[in-house]
């Protein structure tokens, strides 16, 4: 894990850490559902970063850049 994965995917509430587990086991296996597993991270993220203060914009936009909108970060 490098310095920016290490800053920006730690300490993660326990329901986006589950849906960003989630999604990975997904991706890694070639989910049939990885359009739900996908909207599931998405509102994860957002109610992390808007509705509970749990992570803060930056570590929400890096989250959509590397596994939502597949950037490399």
């Amino acid at each position: 894990m490098d310095s920016m994965e290490s800053m920006f995917e730690c300490n993660l509430p326990p329901y986006l850490a589950h849906d960003l587990d989630a999604w990975k086991k997904g991706v890694e296996e070639h989910s049939h559902l990885l359009d739900c597993l996908w909207g599931e991270l998405y509102g994860s993220i957002n109610i992390a970063e808007i509705n509970d203060g749990a992570i803060t914009h930056e570590q929400a936009q890096y989250l959509r850049d590397k596994y939502l909108w597949g950037k490399d970060v």
